[in-house]
């Protein structure tokens, strides 16, 4: 049975990757300070991908990988 570190990690890089394409913002033409919403929405989820990562590599790495004896 995983563990719940397992399980809470897999719910937050399921939610990294259904959400790395922002289909809602397909055909929407707003600006953001000059560049495209969906622009923003890239970049705002390299940040949240980026600090999921390293929580996850500071925090539980191995958590996929090491077996449980």
């Amino acid at each position: 049975m995983p563990s719940r570190e397992a399980v809470g990690w897999g719910v937050v890089f399921a939610a990294l990757v259904a959400f790395s394409i922002p289909w809602f913002l397909w055909r929407n033409d707003t600006l953001v300070a000059g560049l495209p919403l969906w622009l923003w929405w890239h970049v705002g989820w390299m940040v949240a991908a980026s600090l999921a990562f390293a929580a996850f590599a500071r925090r539980d790495w191995g958590t996929f990988v090491e077996g449980s004896a």
